[in-house]
């Protein structure tokens, strides 16, 4: 029985989840809230105002902006 390993991004969520104690739905609102802005600029928020580490913001950024089909500029 083989098991698919999750890539990319969504390899972090159950840490990120787990660390910060909220849902990844509840993170993408948040990157979501702040539209338009740059991936870094998202980045940086969730560190700066939520105190996630590089990492996680970014794989967080990433997936939604992917999800959401956002210009990554």
């Amino acid at each position: 029985m083989t098991t698919e390993k999750i890539k990319g991004p969504a390899s972090y969520f159950p840490s990120i989840e787990k660390k910060y104690g909220r849902p990844i739905y509840d993170w993408q609102e948040i990157v979501r809230k702040h539209y338009p802005a740059k991936h870094m600029e998202l980045v940086s928020m969730l560190k700066s105002e939520h105190g996630m580490g590089h990492g996680h913001a970014n794989a967080v950024v990433a997936h939604t902006l992917a999800q959401d089909k956002q210009p990554a500029s």
